[in-house]
Formats: C-alpha cells, structure tokens, sequence
C-alpha cells in the first residue's frame, strides 16, 4: 500500500498518522520465525536482529505487520545512521546493533493468527493491531494516530520535531492494497538561513547552483548542500552579483576541502584526497556575505538530504547567526489532542 503525495491535508473520514522517515519494512512471524522484507522485497532480518528479538515477543505468533525500522542517535531520527546498519559484516552488525539499535514502528496488520486481513477496514485492521502492540516500551511500537485534521496540521507545523517526513491520512474504511496509492501524505515545507558561499556555473555565463553553509558551534562553516531551483533569467542575472563576491580559494574557509559530502570531514570537489591529487575547481568560492532563505523536504544529520528551493535574499541576517543547529532539531513527542 502506497501513499499519494498532496499539497494540502485531506480531510473526512480519515486516520492521521505521522510519516516516519526510516525504511519501510514488512514483518512475517510465524512462530520463532521472522523475517523482514524491504518495500522491494529484499530481505533485512540479517542487519537486525535486536528487532527480530523483539518482535518474537510479541503476543501474536503468527501475524504480518506493516510498518518502518528507525535508528535515533542523540536525541533525533538518523536516516544516515540507518544506512549503516545495512553492513554484510556479522561481526559489525553486531557492534551496530548494540551501539545504535534499530526499532520498528507498525502502522498496519495486515494477517493475524492464520487469517488476511487485507480486506478488512482500517479502522478495523488498526484496533487489532492495538491488541497485537501490548508493550510500549519496547524496539517495537505502534504509530500515533488521530481522527483530528486540526492536530495533523500542527505536527506539519513542527509539533513532531526532527527526523519526520509529514503526515499520513488514511480512510477509515480503506482496505489494504498492496501496490495501490490509496493513502495520501503531505510533507512540511522547512526552511532555513544558509550562507551563500559559492557557486556553480553553467553554459558559460549561467549559475546552476549556489553552495549553502551553516557555521557549527565552533565557528567553522561546512558545507550543506546546494540550492538550484532558479528562473532560466534569474540564472542569467545572477552570477554578476555573484562575482562581485568571488575570492581566491586561499582567503575561502572551504580552502581546506571542508564538508562537501558525507558528514564534517568530507571533502570538496577539486580538492585533494588521500590518493588523488587536487583537480582544477568545479565551483566559485565567494566570500561568506550573503544569505538566502531556502526550502527543504528534510534533514539528513547537519546536511540538506536533496537539493533546497531558493526563496529569498535575507540581507537582514548576518552570515555568522546562520548556525547548523536550524537542521539538527531534538525529536520531541507527539499531541494528540
């Protein structure tokens, strides 16, 4: 079962639910027996097996559930931090497992004691699950959910914190299609104050991207992620503004190969690595004088996970009160009422 990406928050007679951002994952217990199954059916048992130990806990013996594997890690959901749990080493599955476990949040039950329950309504499959999800406090809980649009709207506005990916709304008597888009989700549209501190150009005379920057608690400025969301005529105009901010690599804060990819010790494009020697720059450093709003779908870690939205200048912020904190947000519970 699929969900249909809308703007705005559907309303009748629907569930809402918050839209996790972890891996989707489908649960098959029969006895001692567990496996896990990807959204495209590859296998995850193997790369969890705190959750496995979980879910046999559990009072159904045999059943199917629905539902994502999450990882927190200081205080927020870590989809990086989840990706590192797919490892081929057993060895290392075992350390990540205890250092960084994984817990599954169901949404769904879609069998339960031998018989499908696919055809049943949700409102119906979601108090059996209710029954099935006994323990709270355990690697293995059941999702929030509410019959009321007016608190859905208030966790798209922040309420639920960092590491979540908008909201579920799910008819009360929808029965269970696998394949089908019979569910909708609305994401939040977050945004932030990023430093502009260079540039990419194309066909010449066109900017294809600005390189955004955050300042980290010790006052040094990594790389983000890029913004590239520009009128064909904004392009255009752009890069001589821009240009009147351009500097040597020498005098850039990046002159180092700061924080391009893969967390605060990655590096720049052009700069030199371990094997390889430095490249001529794919990109324009400019000074850190400038600010722009951007839009983002979510975080990953201290990065932007996909390329943001440009919305604005902010020539009111200072470069220095744009802080990496605005993406690391602590995980807050949820209201329900």
């Amino acid at each position: 079962m699929l969900a249909r990406l809308v703007r705005e928050l559907p309303q009748g007679a629907l569930c809402y639910e918050p839209k996790w951002d972890g891996f989707r994952c489908l649960v098959f217990r029969d006895g001692d027996a567990i496996e896990l199954r990807s959204r495209h059916d590859r296998p995850l048992g193997r790369y969890f097996p705190e959750v496995c130990a979980a879910l046999r806990a559990l009072p159904a013996p045999s059943c199917v559930l629905d539902g994502e594997l999450l990882v927190t890690r200081d205080g927020r959901h870590d989809f990086g931090a989840l990706l590192e749990r797919v490892h081929p080493a057993a060895s290392r599955v075992a350390r990540l497992a205890a250092e960084t476990p994984a817990y599954y949040v169901a949404f769904d039950l879609l069998a339960l004691g031998g018989s499908d329950l696919r055809d049943e309504p949700y409102r119906d499959r979601r108090g059996m699950l209710t029954s099935v999800l006994d323990r709270p406090d355990t690697p293995v809980t059941l999702t929030p959910s509410l019959d009321a649009a007016t608190v859905a709207r208030r966790w798209l506005g922040g309420e639920l914190g960092a590491g979540f990916d908008g909201v579920m709304a799910k008819p009360v008597e929808s029965t269970y299609q696998p394949g089908r888009r019979g569910w909708w989700k609305v994401k939040p549209e977050r945004t932030a104050d990023c430093v502009v501190a260079g540039c990419r150009v194309a066909a010449g005379s066109e900017v294809s991207s600005l390189l955004l920057g955050l300042y980290d608690h010790e006052g040094m400025l990594r790389h983000v992620g890029v913004t590239a969301a520009f009128a064909r005529e904004q392009r255009r105009t752009l890069l001589p503004q821009l240009m009147e901010h351009a500097v040597e690599l020498r005098a850039h804060p990046w002159r180092e190969g700061y924080a391009l990819e893969g967390g605060p010790a990655g590096r720049l494009a052009g700069s030199a690595g371990r094997w390889t020697p430095a490249m001529p720059l794919d990109w324009i450093p400019l000074r850190p004088e400038l600010v722009c709003e951007v839009a983002y779908d979510r975080p990953d870690g201290s990065r932007l996970r996909h390329p943001a939205r440009f919305r604005r200048w902010r020539p009111d912020r200072t470069p220095e009160s744009c802080r990496v904190d605005q993406l690391t947000e602590a995980v807050t519970g949820w209201t329900t009422s």
